[in-house]
């Protein structure tokens, strides 16, 4: 970097104290202001936030390294705008109708404390270990390949800058930093992507996707049938389900992306807002796994160089960018690691106060409950820094298992709220059992991946190798499934189960149930819903559901 891109990153660090400083002369000291940013924001600020939420150091590190790897096969993953649709039109009005703040609070409504504890837990638990540590892992590795700053200061400083970010300036803050990073993110990504066409095609776009067509070869396609290399970890059309079991627990039930949505004025604004969140997830294929492909193909031509394909994607913008332009495209992505750190920071924060702190000291003030949001985003903070020398020592490995995590979380979770709204009759203690039952037996898995005998790190090569004729016993039996039919097997499990359980178990009243199911609405809560859309909020949502298809169509 030269001297003029290092003063636009001050430049940008000025921004933020700026931004802390507006935020605390207006603010109020309620949970409503510092949680859901007063649930005053309009529908860019929460389209906005919802896609920076996503966007973290995951992307740019991650996404690019697979697309270097493995072409298109990630792409399913990305191409989720459709279910942000599903948020916005069919499950914000239930968490709006019954003011809540999180999800766990939803779940305790519709069926009991038990199964909201057990959620709180889940998630928390899931953004420290996993969530937190590696976007701050990542986020080091990435820092260190653009700018050269070693790992543990880039990851260190990226983590300790969010949390006081997060801790000053709420949820107001990281809705208006979110306005501000996501054009420059996309645009700096989209010239990224424009300027390595250009380079590996010798000066023609057209010509560059020709070259990396050619160089990916059978990975540019999205369906891998019997017989392909990549058929054993993304099996044919199975893969598409098992990404919608994780795409809808991720985008209509996890706490930090359905909290953006909650911070709208009103109904009509948050569904815009996740209109415009599912026009702007279209864009992450194009933005980093498709740059990825283009960094293998310029590795192959000798255009560009890097020893691990996480460093695809910031050798481009080492190689690419002139200077200044530099600059301002790396604080865009800074800026977007920040966002999704401080996303999790402030979730995490939220899930504690309300769900855990405030069940127990019903009378605390808002004052009281702000400050103790405040102490939890700092130790949510310290546990991630701790995790993270873990994560520098297990290296490739640990995050070759974190891709599975999530398809042993999200079975469970998805089918408990699937059901809980959608079935009136699924009773308390199914939803209670479910949840707990399904993410067992997730966990078990989870547990036999780690120890399993039959995969080892190769440090030649920097990759997992397995061989499952090691294997014996019950890690023979639970490990031969895929991990994709698993999350799908899961799913189906769990809804099964509480289905059986709802024969035996009480169900809940209609006074409990009102408003929560879709049976069960208020004429008064099915008026509101139907006036906060429009004719326009229908034909831009099938505008992103025909770009889903298309892209599925060209692809595939």
């Amino acid at each position: 970097m030269a001297t003029i891109d290092w003063m636009i990153l001050v430049l940008f660090l000025f921004c933020l104290l700026g931004i802390v400083w507006w935020v605390i002369k207006r603010k109020k000291d309620d949970t409503s202001d510092y949680f859901l940013s007063g649930r005053s924001e309009t529908w860019l600020a929460v389209g906005a936030a919802i896609f920076a939420a996503n966007i973290g150091s995951e992307h740019l590190v991650g996404l690019a390294g697979a697309g270097a790897e493995s072409g298109m096969a990630m792409a399913h993953w990305e191409m989720q705008g459709w279910m942000i649709l599903i948020l916005g039109w069919v499950f914000v009005p239930f968490y709006a109708h019954s003011k809540v703040f999180t999800m766990p609070e939803f779940l305790m409504k519709r069926f009991n404390k038990n199964t909201s504890s057990t959620l709180s837990i889940i998630t928390l638990i899931s953004y420290v270990l996993t969530k937190v540590s590696v976007t701050a892992f990542t986020g080091g590795i990435f820092l260190q390949s653009v700018m050269g700053i070693d790992f543990w200061y880039g990851a260190i400083g990226l983590v300790l800058l969010t949390g006081i970010f997060t801790v000053l300036a709420g949820m107001k803050g990281i809705m208006t930093i979110s306005v501000v990073q996501t054009p420059i993110l996309i645009v700096g990504s989209i010239l990224i992507l424009v300027l390595g066409l250009l380079k590996v095609g010798g000066g023609g776009i057209l010509d560059g996707w020709s070259e990396v067509v050619k160089h990916a070869g059978y990975n540019i396609h999205l369906y891998h049938p019997k017989g392909d290399p990549w058929y054993d970890k993304f099996p044919g059309v199975g893969v598409i389900f098992g990404a919608s079991i994780i795409g809808f627990w991720y985008w209509c039930t996890d706490q930090h992306i359905v909290q953006r949505a909650l911070a709208a004025k009103n109904l009509s604004h948050a569904r815009k807002g996740t209109i415009l969140a599912g026009f702007l997830k279209v864009l992450p294929v194009f933005m980093f796994l498709i740059p990825g492909m283009i960094a293998a193909a310029m590795k192959a031509k000798g255009q560009v160089m890097f020893t691990d394909n996480n460093e695809a994607y910031g050798s481009l913008v080492s190689t690419l960018l002139p200077v200044g332009l530099k600059g301002i495209v790396i604080v865009g992505f800074i800026a977007a690691l920040m966002t999704s750190l401080a996303a999790h920071f402030n979730s995490s924060a939220t899930l504690f106060t309300i769900d855990f702190y405030k069940h127990y000291r019903p009378e605390a003030s808002e004052h009281k409950l702000v400050w103790i949001g405040r102490i939890a985003t700092i130790s949510v903070v310290l546990l991630g820094l701790v995790w993270i020398p873990i994560m520098k020592g297990l290296g490739s490995v640990l995050y070759e298992y974190l891709q599975n995590v999530q398809s042993l979380i999200a079975p469970a979770i998805a089918a408990v709220f699937l059901l809980g709204v959608f079935n009136r009759k699924i009773t308390p203690k199914a939803g209670e059992w479910g949840l707990l039952i399904g993410f067992l037996i997730g966990m078990f898995r989870l547990g036999l991946m780690i120890f399993d005998p039959g995969t080892h790190f190769d440090q030649a090569t920097q990759k997992l190798i397995t061989d499952p004729s090691l294997r014996y016993g019950i890690f023979e039996f639970v490990l031969q499934f895929n991990w994709l039919n698993f999350c799908v097997f899961l799913f189906l499990l769990t809804m099964a189960l509480m289905v059986v359980i709802s024969f035996f178990t009480p169900k809940a009243g209609e006074e409990q149930l009102q408003g929560l199911t879709y049976f069960s609405q208020t004429p008064e809560q099915i008026a509101e819903t139907r006036s906060s859309w429009s004719k326009v909020d229908v034909f831009t949502s099938l505008i992103v559901v025909a770009v889903c298809v298309a892209f599925y169509i060209y692809f595939w």
